[in-house]
């Protein structure tokens, strides 16, 4: 049963740091931010609280999550954290071990990518795609591709190809699909809790000192290992099961509302 951190919970908080997904948990459903929620950030950090998000997005991130609203940013699913433009954490797929299952995928006839240092080497035409997400992106013969994968990416699968891809994944690699059908492919080391851990730590704070808000599974060892994980009202039914505290949809300024109840 999902248990809300309100009443005589809130006493107990000491949150230090604040985490969020971005798709599903802080950004509306057309991808901006109220200006409620823009606010309650503001606030939290004008009270010495660090705030971080935390996505599955590249580049993309900074197109929908305004730089000046957060201390720390973290990336590709947790392959990558920054405070500024200073890297923190980064967990990478070697060229070595991406090269051989990009090509394996791309001759069974996926749409494939790998993801690194903001753009999208790709088999396929990006704007055919997707209209406002991907702005650097080019087509690429993996054959010759040498660069390390912060993320690989595909979409558009059926259930077999899902199975394809999970007999051939490297053991170092881990496979998660969003609610949207996208498979994210990462190595077992870029995970979202893990880079928050590592923010937190440059910051001297403890992990049972942040609060997390999520919605989709790749939040769920974010959830898991901070102080407090937070589902959304929209987030899939296994986060809302997995987690003890609970908030409103991301449509309805759940962050704001939570934050400015337990911890403002």
């Amino acid at each position: 049963m999902v248990r809300r951190a309100y009443g005589k919970d809130r006493d107990a908080l000491n949150i230090k740091m604040i985490v969020t997904d971005l798709d599903g948990t802080l950004l509306r459903k057309d991808r901006t931010i109220s200006e409620r929620t823009i606010d309650t950030l503001r606030r939290c950090r004008a009270a010495g609280i660090k705030t971080v998000y935390a996505t599955g997005r590249g580049s993309s991130a900074e197109m929908v999550a305004p730089s000046e609203l957060f201390d720390g940013k973290i990336t590709m699913n947790g392959a990558v954290a920054k405070v500024g433009d200073s890297v923190v954490y980064n967990s990478v797929i070697p060229c070595l071990v991406a090269r051989p299952f990009l090509l394996a995928c791309q001759k069974r006839g996926l749409k494939i990518a790998s993801e690194a240092a903001g753009m999208h080497h790709t088999n396929f035409t990006v704007p055919d795609e997707w209209d406002d997400v991907v702005e650097n992106w080019q087509i690429t013969d993996f054959t010759k591709h040498e660069k390390d994968a912060e993320k690989i990416y595909t979409f558009d699968l059926t259930a077999a190809d899902i199975n394809f891809i999970a007999e051939i994944l490297p053991q170092n690699l881990y496979m998660v699909i969003s609610i949207e059908g996208l498979a994210m492919i990462m190595h077992k080391d870029a995970t979202k809790a893990k880079a928050a851990t590592a923010l937190a730590a440059r910051w001297g704070i403890k992990p049972a000192e942040v609060v997390a808000f999520g919605d989709d599974l790749n939040d769920t060892d974010l959830l898991h290992a901070m102080g407090l994980g937070v589902a959304m009202g929209n987030a899939r039914k296994e986060i809302k099961v997995a987690t003890h505290h609970m908030c409103d949809t991301n449509d309805n300024d759940g962050i704001a509302k939570w934050l400015e109840e337990n911890v403002l």
